[in-house]
């Protein structure tokens, strides 16, 4: 029995689509049967595992009638008690009449046009921040509900393949690591970064600089033209998108997000995943999750000065460093654990089908 149908409508892999394929197979592996629908040869189609019920609608945009009308049809096929769709594509192409046994969630993970989830049953924001807007453009208090994200869990790294990691980057031993993820756009503020980073000179507290940028996007060439022009652009290392960047991660002294626009901070979560110590710029989500000097730095969006002197201040005190993760660590641990993501998510199925 299918208890609950879950629909993107997007191409690409960023944020909304990694916590979509989380979700489902979370919600499989805890013996919810959870059917994921995806466009047809998209990467999420490709990322979701075999062990996860999945099928393909093509959703070629929000005005496609032969795509709303195949999900309507799996709908009446696998009556399911949740149908939960994500962004605009997905839940403008999902329409099911009160009353017929089916509830409709829209999930938001941004601040969209409320006009265009408007007819949903439910609504889904995973910052309290999204969940005022969405009750502030009149949508009913008491059908908006507040669950966060969570991270994929924590496979640590040995020693060894720590080192592997380093030598197969041309990093040294002594050398400070930076990392940062995200896809390479420029609301996400790649270029702050590299900016930031030419202000540092390469070094700082006696010891070489790294930079491990982990993603993709249209901007990556802009951006890399940016840091071919810098010192130590040598020391600069692209990854491209990582299905799993936790074994780089691991290799971090500071985690960074840099981002102009971040309604919640996925990037965040996952530093704190792997304990290391984030410096976040003063987005929504930024400041929703961090209290700056205390569980993260938080530093104004689209400063390089800023950003640089925080990474400088944070490498060269380690007391700082050590209590910043612990803190951010005990914060992803306490609210936005898996299962504790999970049973809200469970809890509120419930709540909703009766």
């Amino acid at each position: 029995m299918t208890q609950s149908i879950h629909i993107i409508g997007s191409a690409r892999l960023g944020g909304a689509e990694s916590f979509f394929m989380r979700l489902v197979m979370a919600l499989n592996s805890a013996g919810h049967r959870a059917v994921a629908v995806s466009r047809p040869r998209s990467l999420v189609a490709g990322a979701i595992g075999k062990q996860t019920p999945q099928t393909h609608i093509a959703m070629k945009n929000q005005f496609d009638f032969v795509s709303r009308y195949r999900i309507a049809q799996l709908i009446r096929r696998e009556q399911p008690a949740i149908v939960q769709t994500y962004m605009t594509r997905a839940t403008m192409l999902t329409h099911i009449k009160p009353g017929r046994g089916v509830c409709h969630i829209a999930r938001l993970g941004g601040y969209y046009k409320v006009k265009r989830f408007a007819h949903a049953h439910a609504w889904i924001g995973n910052t309290h921040g999204i969940c005022d807007y969405l009750i502030r453009e009149g949508l009913p208090t008491q059908r908006v509900f507040y669950i966060g994200n969570f991270v994929p869990a924590v496979h640590p790294t040995s020693q060894t393949q720590r080192q592997q990691l380093r030598h197969d980057l041309g990093i040294p031993d002594d050398a400070w690591i930076l990392t940062a993820a995200g896809r390479f756009v420029h609301k996400k503020g790649f270029d702050t970064l590299l900016a930031a980073w030419e202000r540092l000179d390469g070094q700082t507290a006696g010891r070489p600089l790294h930079l491990i940028l982990i993603g993709d996007g249209p901007e990556r060439q802009n951006l890399q033209r940016q840091a071919a022009k810098l010192k130590h652009a040598h020391r600069i290392h692209w990854l491209g998108w990582q299905t799993d960047p936790g074994p780089w991660l691991s290799l971090a002294d500071l985690h960074i997000c840099p981002s102009r626009h971040e309604p919640l901070g996925n990037v965040i979560l996952e530093g704190w995943a792997w304990h290391k110590a984030v410096i976040s710029t003063e987005t929504d989500g930024g400041r929703e999750l961090i209290q700056s000097g205390e569980n993260g730095v938080l530093i104004p969006v689209a400063d390089p000065k800023a950003m640089s002197h925080a990474i400088r201040r944070c490498l060269e005190n380690e007391d700082l460093r050590t209590q910043l993760a612990a803190a951010g660590h005990r914060t992803a641990a306490s609210q936005f654990s898996q299962a504790k993501i999970l049973d809200d998510y469970l809890a509120l199925y419930r709540q909703l089908s009766t």
